[in-house]
């Protein structure tokens, strides 16, 4: 029964998709992939809040407070939420008066095409990985609650997303996010009473937490240390990671996507206020799904399952506190959460390489017609990658992460002086992007078995003459200093200075839209 319910919620995607692809026959490439430039403020906000709300988002939430704390179950929902209001506050409105077409295009305009393509590898990379990781989580969704393997799991899902971008572009995965955010509030709402009356209730949850972990029940770090969890090198490392979410979730194209798809640079700029605050409002169940796994009396075999995999701790909580209809609200949630957030990374990935790279540097005269044909070629591509990635790759999760700690470190200097900084050329950018990624992978990355290159603790200590501390993870040997902070503040800074020093008079960079107008005109 479960499993013909999830059949026919794919069915309904696929349903929407097709309806919603019909706005798309006949039109250009940026029809495809901005809509027209035509998405309605409501519906650039709720297919953005779909967007940031994934299956990580939700499995994430409930894993870190269940096995770690609150501060770090808040963490994602919160950061990611403000760097939608900091993109609605400085980038929105410039990027959407330029009229671009990716988050790319300032790049280029700066740049040249040839660096910008370059500066579209992280981007691009970013975007597929997090495809990747989605699938992983609603395979192993699907693992605990319906016993399917990964496999089919994950080519279902892969499969039915990937048709109805294909076929509609930006309208067909803006409409079916509405639906699916639709499907993530409802089935959370009506899990959550069931999940906290298991273990007596909100208020008894939530102070059979804090009584637990007297240490970890704030929503922020402390400001002084303590001797058990929240030592120097902790707090520090969660700030870091935490400013990491803030700058580095804006320079997404997903994220840009959007605001180009809006009708005007003034609804581009509300539409990521609105699904900020929504973002960051959709952080409060997930939290309390995890204080309810802590508390829950789980039974033998659950127990077992989950301290062998926490991520599992939503839908094991799921499946042994609610009614069968109610479980499947709540898997029904997590299916929309993930399916939106793939569609819109499968299409954003897609663009950048029809329009960025074989459209604006390898083929400028490329016609219509054919650029959306590598568009939606594109678009299976990458969704082919995504699902070899998804079953053959074990850390994908780890996989996507570091890459998004590349698009913090590489590309956030790169577009704020892009867009704000006239004198910005070629030479900077590529002098900010070689320290930024060297400061980078001198701070070793556990993934990769890459120990650190640059003592940066021990550099701390020297220059501070203060007490060392253990500033590495004894469970997996990374380090906990800040170098991923410090190495975007040096691309910020080594970009400016070295375009000033090397700048030449140069005419001023074209706008983009210019050519994209032109072409669609072909």
């Amino acid at each position: 029964m479960t499993i013909l319910a999830v059949l026919v919620l794919y069915t309904s995607f696929l349903a929407i998709g097709w309806y919603a692809a019909k706005r798309t026959r006949g039109g250009t490439a940026a029809d495809l992939v901005l809509a027209g430039r035509a998405m309605p403020l409501w519906l650039a906000t709720l297919t953005m809040t779909a967007t940031w709300v994934d299956g990580g988002y939700l499995l994430g939430t409930t894993e870190a407070v269940y096995k770690s704390s609150l501060a770090l179950g808040i963490q994602g929902g919160l950061f990611f939420g403000l760097s939608l209001v900091l993109g609605g506050l400085f980038f929105a409105a410039p990027m959407r008066r330029a009229e671009y077409t990716t988050l790319i295009d300032p790049f280029e305009a700066r740049f040249g095409a040839g660096w910008a393509s370059v500066l579209a590898l992280p981007a691009t990379l970013g975007e597929v990985l997090w495809s990747a990781e989605l699938l992983v989580a609603i395979g192993s969704t699907f693992g605990v609650v319906l016993g399917l393997d990964l496999r089919t799991s994950v080519l279902l899902c892969a499969a039915v997303v990937t048709v109805y971008t294909m076929a509609g572009g930006l309208w067909a995965v803006a409409y079916t996010d509405a639906f699916q955010l639709l499907l993530v509030v409802i089935g959370l709402v009506a899990a959550l009473p069931y999940a906290l009356g298991a273990v007596g209730g909100l208020n008894a949850s939530w102070l059979a937490y804090h009584a637990a972990r007297p240490d970890r029940g704030g929503l922020l770090p402390p400001f002084t240390a303590n001797a058990t969890f929240w030592t120097v090198p902790a707090i520090t490392a969660w700030w870091d990671v935490s400013f990491m979410l803030l700058l580095g979730g804006i320079p997404w194209n997903c994220y840009f996507q959007r605001v180009l798809a809006c009708r005007n640079p003034s609804a581009a700029r509300w539409h990521s206020f609105l699904a900020g605050a929504l973002t960051i409002l959709l952080t409060a169940p997930p939290l309390l799904m995890g204080t309810a796994a802590f508390n829950f009396a789980w039974p033998a075999d659950a127990l077992l399952r989950l301290r062998a995999q926490p991520a599992h701790a939503l839908p094991l909580l799921l499946q042994n506190t609610t009614p069968p209809f109610v479980e499947l609200l709540g898997l029904a949630a997590i299916i929309g959460a993930v399916t939106s957030s793939y569609s819109a990374s499968i299409l954003s990935a897609s663009a950048m390489f029809a329009w960025n790279v074989c459209q604006r540097l390898l083929r400028p005269s490329l016609p219509q017609r054919a650029t959306k044909l590598i568009t939606r070629s594109a678009i299976v591509g990458l969704s082919a990658l995504a699902v070899i990635l998804a079953l053959e790759v074990q850390s994908v999760q780890a996989l996507w992460f570091f890459t998004s700690d590349l698009v913090f470190v590489l590309l956030f200097p790169q577009l704020v002086c892009a867009l704000f900084d006239r004198r910005a050329n070629r030479t900077g950018s590529m002098a900010a992007f070689a320290v930024s990624l060297s400061l980078r992978l001198g701070g070793g990355e556990p993934l990769f078995h890459l120990p650190p290159l640059i003592p940066y603790p021990e550099m701390l200590v020297t220059i501070f003459r203060g007490e060392a501390a253990n500033w590495y993870d004894a469970e997996t040997g990374g380090m906990l200093f800040p170098f991923r902070t410090v190495a975007a503040l040096a691309g910020l800074f080594i970009l400016p200075v070295v375009s000033r020093l090397t700048e030449r008079p140069a005419p001023t960079p074209r706008r983009l839209s210019r050519s994209a107008q032109a072409l669609a005109r072909d």
